[in-house]
């Protein structure tokens, strides 16, 4: 007699959460190349046109998918600023400015220590322990996506942006958590995406001009367009998805895929294909998903936020 096994509702969700994660992170990690092209172009002005085109398509989707978008209240306005001033705004300024003073590398490490720092401060703000095994697995993911990127030199002045990389990347899943709970995925997206096209909206008439949106060239536009709809409109839904459904602490550990995916990225864009070090940083990275994704055992985190009303 042959013994049937099928999957538990919990498990099936797990899975799917997991999978959007992935899905997301590959899709940020498909930006660098991308990200590259703007290198000339008037960045903040390009950021303002990214922003609210991916809130009109989020706006449209959840009118499609009959999604009620409720205006956020009290100190959610504030959880919600947090996350767009951090994970957006000085994350991208941070990444300019340090690459002045850094090489990219130095830049990618900094973010791929994000899953240690949500592995336990994802917890802890929801009043629960860390769980041993996911610091570990957030350690083995950190390890091989450094292998992934590579070391490079920095000064001071690069290694203090790189520490604001670090901390605006995890401020992006972590000031998201309180208001999850009340307006889902979909709502998170799209309150920061209408808040950051307002602030580099702005910060671009200041620092670039009016006229800054005039020079703009069709190269400019068509990566402008990737990072609204790819990076921004779909890679925050599902990103925001994941972490309501995972908690941070084990989709963080997904963000070790962002930089496995530039790699291949870049082999399909017609680089070099990656280095045994490269190639051991993949592995590592894998196994580091699978210790902290495994199914089974003990709960490491509720599946559904557990955040008072703001």
């Amino acid at each position: 007699m042959t013994a049937v096994v099928t999957a538990s509702p919990r498990t099936e969700s797990s899975l799917a959460a997991g999978l959007a994660g992935a899905v997301g992170m590959v899709c940020v990690g498909g930006s660098v190349a991308v990200s590259g092209a703007l290198a000339g172009a008037p960045v903040l002005t390009v950021q303002a046109l990214r922003y609210a085109v991916a809130c009109l398509l989020l706006l449209l989707f959840a009118r499609r998918a009959g999604v009620r978008i409720v205006a956020p209240r009290g100190a959610e306005c504030a959880w919600l600023g947090g996350v767009v001033v951090t994970g957006m705004f000085l994350f991208n300024v941070a990444l300019v400015q340090g690459s002045r003073h850094a090489e990219p590398a130095v830049l990618g490490v900094a973010v791929a220590c994000v899953p240690i720092l949500l592995v336990v401060a994802g917890p802890v703000l929801q009043g629960h322990r860390p769980m041993p095994r996911l610091v570990l697995a957030a350690s083995v993911v950190t390890g091989g996506a450094a292998l992934v990127q590579g070391l490079g030199r920095a000064d001071r002045i690069g290694l203090v942006w790189a520490l604001v990389t670090f901390a605006c990347e995890a401020g992006f899943t972590l000031l998201a958590m309180p208001v999850l709970g009340r307006h889902g995925p979909l709502g998170v997206s799209v309150h920061s995406t209408w808040m950051a096209a307002l602030l580099f909206a702005a910060s671009g008439l200041v620092v670039e001009g009016p006229s800054a949106v005039l020079r703009l060239t069709a190269e400019d536009l068509l990566a402008g367009a990737y990072l609204a709809v790819a990076v921004t409109a779909v890679a925050f839904v599902l990103w925001y998805t994941c972490v309501s459904r995972l908690g941070a602490a084990r989709a963080g550990l997904l963000t070790g895929i962002a930089p496995v995916a530039a790699a291949a990225t870049g082999v399909l864009m017609g680089g070099p294909m990656p280095r045994p070090l490269v190639w051991a940083g993949i592995v590592t990275v894998a196994c580091g998903l699978g210790l902290g994704l495994r199914p089974g055992g003990s709960v490491d985190e509720p599946e559904k936020l557990s955040y008072p009303s703001a």
